[in-house]
């Protein structure tokens, strides 16, 4: 019996708490480049060819904006930092995104605990890329 009230009130408590954790020490722009994944299990990245890379990001910018439980970190004319967190728990994701040159956009998402992310910054690369497709 103890051992079901535990699998059933750790959840509950997590969410109590929300788990945060620290900001990423690779956030930012590094020899031109965005950070590389770490891995595969809760990180993700991608590159974009768009038309206009100053266009595409103030079109995700605004996109990101419009998305629950997200706040934008830090935004410039080719760089921008945000961050969304979970509905249940309160895990937060790391998203950067920037405008490499004039016709590319480089993206990496990354959560900030936990061994694995169930492919969730994938999706949101995925569903971000997809939104410059339709443009």
């Amino acid at each position: 019996m103890p051992h079901i009230l535990l699998q059933i009130s750790i959840p509950f408590v997590l969410a109590l708490f929300h788990f945060v954790g620290p900001v990423p020490a690779d956030l930012g722009i590094d020899a031109g480049h965005l950070s590389s994944c770490p891995g595969p299990a809760h990180c993700a990245s991608a590159q974009w060819k768009v038309a206009d890379a100053a266009a595409s990001l103030q079109l995700l910018s605004k996109r990101i904006e419009n998305t629950p439980r997200t706040e934008i970190v830090e935004q410039s004319d080719n760089y921008l930092h945000a961050t969304f967190s979970s509905r249940i728990f309160g895990f937060v994701d790391d998203l950067e995104l920037y405008a490499k040159d004039e016709a590319t956009v480089q993206a990496r998402s990354i959560s900030r605990l936990g061994e694995s992310d169930l492919g969730v910054n994938a999706q949101r690369l995925e569903i971000l890329g997809k939104a410059l497709d339709s443009e």
